[in-house]
This record gives C-alpha cells, sequence and structure tokens, in this order.
C-alpha cells in the first residue's frame, strides 16, 4: 500500500497524448472512465432537471477533459463551459461537441475566469483526486455558484481496497496503464468530501458508490484480454467503497 507521505507527483500529461484514443481506444484506462460516464452523464442530466427544473442551466464543467459530459449536457440543450489544463484534450473536446456550442477554453481551476454566481451547476467529474488541493477547487466552485446551484462530484475513496482495485488491477489487466495516473494519497474520503463542502458553503444532499458491474460477461472478457470489452458497465451501489458521485447545494 502506497505511504501517504510519497512525493510521485500524479501524472496529468497522460491526457495530453490520447487523442482521438480518448473515444476510440480499448486498451487504455481512458476506456472505462468512456464506459463509467454512460452511466454517470444521464444521471447528472437527470438530477439537475429534478433538482432545478428542465429548463435550459448555465453549467460549467471543470477538469472537463476531452468533453465526455460537457458534450452530452450540451446535446441536452445546457449553456456549457467547459476548462481544462491540457490544450489538447480541449481540442478533442471540441471535434466531437456535435453541437458546436460548448464554450471550451484553457483555465485553472484554482482561480477561474469567472465572476461571483454565474452558474446553476458547477462539475468536478474524476478531477478532485488529480489535484494537490481539493479543498481550493471546491471553495472557486462555490464561488461561482448561484445561490441553491449544484455542485457535483464523482471521486474515489480513499482505503486498501480503492488501491488494490484502482490502482494495481488497472495496471494489471491494461498495461498501458501510465504510471501515476492515479496516487492513493490523493483519494479522498467521502467524509473528507462532505466537510470540504461545507467549508465552502455546499450542503451534500446525494452521495452514493459507483462499482463495475462485475457479474456482466464483458467484466471477464475484458479481465482475461487486456482490453475494455464494450460492453463494459457500471452500476450505482449504496457502498462508497471504491469510488462515489453526488452533489451538494449553494445554501
Amino acid at each position: 500500500m502506497e505511504n501517504n507521505n510519497t512525493k510521485d507527483k500524479i501524472n496529468n500529461d497522460y491526457y495530453n497524448h490520447l487523442g482521438d484514443d480518448w473515444f476510440l481506444a480499448q486498451d487504455d484506462p481512458i476506456a472505462l472512465l468512456r464506459s463509467e460516464s454512460k452511466i454517470k452523464n444521464p444521471w447528472v442530466a437527470n438530477s439537475i432537471n429534478e433538482e432545478l427544473g428542465e429548463s435550459p442551466k448555465k453549467i460549467l464543467d471543470v477538469g472537463c477533459g476531452a468533453g465526455f459530459l460537457s458534450n452530452s449536457l450540451a446535446e441536452k440543450r445546457h449553456e456549457v463551459f467547459g476548462i481544462d489544463m491540457s490544450v489538447e484534450s480541449l481540442k478533442v473536446a471540441g471535434k466531437y461537441d456535435l453541437t458546436k456550442t460548448v464554450n471550451y477554453q484553457f483555465a485553472d481551476a484554482y482561480k477561474l475566469p469567472f465572476p461571483d454566481q454565474t452558474f446553476d451547476v458547477v462539475c468536478a467529474m474524476d478531477f478532485l483526486e488529480h489535484v494537490e488541493d481539493p479543498q481550493k477547487v471546491i471553495a472557486e466552485a462555490s464561488r461561482v455558484l448561484k445561490p441553491g446551484g449544484l455542485f457535483f462530484f464523482h471521486t474515489f475513496n480513499k482505503n486498501i481496497f480503492s488501491y488494490i482495485l484502482v490502482i494495481k488491477f488497472v495496471e494489471w489487466f491494461l498495461p498501458k496503464t501510465p504510471k501515476n495516473l492515479h496516487i492513493l494519497r490523493l483519494f479522498i474520503p467521502p467524509q473528507d468530501l462532505t466537510q470540504m463542502c461545507t467549508n465552502s458553503g455546499l450542503t451534500t444532499e446525494k452521495l452514493m458508490g459507483i462499482r463495475p458491474k462485475f457479474g456482466k460477461l464483458a467484466f471477464w472478457t475484458s479481465l482475461f484480454s487486456g482490453k475494455v470489452d464494450r460492453n463494459f458497465s457500471f452500476t450505482f451501489t449504496k457502498s462508497t467503497l471504491l469510488s462515489y458521485i453526488g452533489y451538494a447545494r449553494k445554501g
């Protein structure tokens, strides 16, 4: 198990070199993120409708990568802004934006280039475990949220099980996984993330786990092929042992 005091740095440079593999590769860990987005994206969209109504909303996707969530929300007629510090990922995101409406831009999550109370929704999906100061990211998200707005998140729990399955298992069955794609010391226990939200004036209203569908044939096919089966899928669960998703509301 990793030493929490390790000085290893997260490998965010990995995302600069994916190109179209963001959407096409099956032998790369990005395929897992792509598969997971198939359950996360509709849930985010439905939650926005249920909590804020069905009219178009102004949404910021922090650490948007190649736009899995941003492009999906734009197709629901929302006004979407996607920010990232990977210029190459932003280019891919724009290429795959079927609506050609998403405002993609290079920006720092620690210092968002938007005025206070700009957005109805801010998302930080699969991002908080890639920064050294997630509290600062959440504080910025809260700053640009309108009162009553929602902050969506997805990240990994911090324990021996997430270390084995999220880090070591993925490195084993997908040999193309780069070193330090994830680092245990940056994983966040749910209670810590809830407290970070509270510290920034956000009240956590929904939190649940996500895990692969271990009983499906696609899981076992992937396990022994070195590729993520196109039918590989995820499911929501009460357990937050591995990863979790949720949202908090600005007071």
